[in-house]
């Protein structure tokens, strides 16, 4: 009997140190991933502060919560915390640049045009800017200057590039398209290709851009002169078309004339649709009417109105806009499409980019803050702007102007 119960006490202590064992291994493990885990919540901390999380990729701290309920206050207050907004990319690709007009790109170089008459050329993270070298000089007066450029469709074989630019003759202002051809860091005139567009200290128009049909189109303004804009034998306040070599196309819609469409103020905007639809922006009036800045869907031989009629006013004969802004006034200037059909607008007036949906006639604000915007353009997702607060009605800023890409 004494033996009995003395295997049944050596029985329980037995049981109690292998119990008393595995609570020391229980609480050991425990403290063990505690630590474990504290260490990598101030990494990750460390980790996020230092670099904020790239648009569309997973946020870590989020799978993390996600894969840690119930294992206490954190991962709670990591799951009812709002995200934080996406941050918008925003890139500053030059500073300084003196009043520039146009943008272009050859792969990934991106030219400029200035209105005082050089090219800037960034290539590499470096800015140049090179010299324009013409048989008549620019001249660089109220909104005049070196306005349009545009590479030829084989610029990295040929070099070519055409220009719109102001020059003064026998005492008048006039408007001229050019042939150019980049040589080292300077650009040599090769040709003009049309002169004696009217000009004056304001309304010179000056949009270059190619066609769907591979054609040279060139808007130009009316040089305050109304008038011009509804003489078919007047090239201003014309949208203008022309073979790259400067020749009349057989298929224009007046017989021997450049003259596409009439009737336009002061046109800066020039865009198609992927199926062929040609838009354009121009300014409306000044004064006590003021406004109603157009967008105008371009048909040969049409005629848009001015000085006729504006806004919503009508006349036989015409073609009413598309839309207008009524008496405010924005001073559309370059103009693209994007995928999906919506005009992207640069505005001066406006001080913004705009962007129209031609199937709703929606008119929204995209981007603004920056003052005064000249011309746009979309490269891989990215649209890049250039600023014109120097051209004497902007304020401009230390760094201005300037050349932005900002992501849509």
């Amino acid at each position: 009997m004494l033996r009995k119960l003395g295997l049944i006490a050596i029985a329980a202590m037995v049981a109690i140190i292998v119990a008393g064992c595995r609570g020391e291994s229980n609480n050991a493990s425990n403290h063990s991933g505690n630590t474990a885990g504290g260490n990598a919540n101030e990494m990750n901390e460390a980790q996020t502060t230092g670099n904020e999380q790239p648009e569309g990729q997973p946020d870590p701290t989020a799978s993390m919560s996600s894969n840690n309920d119930g294992q206490g206050d954190a991962a709670e207050s990591d799951q009812d915390s709002e995200p934080e907004p996406e941050q918008e990319p925003y890139q500053v690709i030059a500073e300084g640049l003196k009043i520039p007009w146009s943008i272009a790109f050859a792969g990934d170089t991106i030219y400029l045009s200035e209105r005082e008459g050089d090219i800037v050329e960034l290539k590499d993270e470096k800015l140049e800017r090179q010299k324009v070298n013409l048989s008549k000089a620019v001249h660089h007066e109220g909104e005049g200057g070196f306005l349009g450029l545009l590479l030829a469709q084989d610029f990295n074989e040929s070099g070519l590039a055409y220009a719109y630019h102001t020059y003064a003759e026998n005492g008048a202002t006039k408007n001229r398209v050019v042939l150019l051809k980049q040589s080292g860091s300077a650009w040599e005139e090769q040709r003009a290709l049309l002169e004696d567009i009217p000009g004056d200290l304001y309304h010179n128009g000056g949009r270059l851009a190619f066609g769907p049909d591979d054609m040279l189109y060139v808007t130009t303004g009316d040089a305050t002169e109304g008038g011009h804009a509804q003489d078919k034998d007047s090239l201003g306040g014309k949208i203008l078309r022309m073979t790259p070599d400067g020749d009349i196309p057989p298929d224009n819609p007046f017989e021997n004339s450049y003259v596409y469409s009439y009737g336009h103020r002061n046109p800066q905007g020039l865009a198609w649709t992927a199926d062929g639809v040609m838009y354009s922006t121009e300014h409306g009036p000044s004064g006590n009417v003021g406004g109603h800045d157009e967008i105008n869907r371009i048909e040969p031989g049409g005629n848009y109105g001015w000085p006729d009629v504006i806004g919503d006013q009508k006349l036989k004969g015409t073609i009413a806009p598309l839309y207008h802004t009524g008496d405010e006034a924005i001073a559309p200037s370059g103009t693209i499409i994007d995928e999906e059909g919506r005009l992207i607008i640069a505005a001066l007036k406006g001080e913004a980019i705009y962007r129209y949906t031609p199937s709703t006639g929606e008119m929204e604000k995209l981007h603004d803050g920056e003052g005064r915007i000249r011309d746009v353009k979309l490269k891989e997702g990215l649209l890049y702007f250039i600023t014109n607060n120097r051209d004497g009605r902007g304020q401009p800023g230390e760094t201005d102007d300037r050349l932005v890409a900002i992501k849509l």
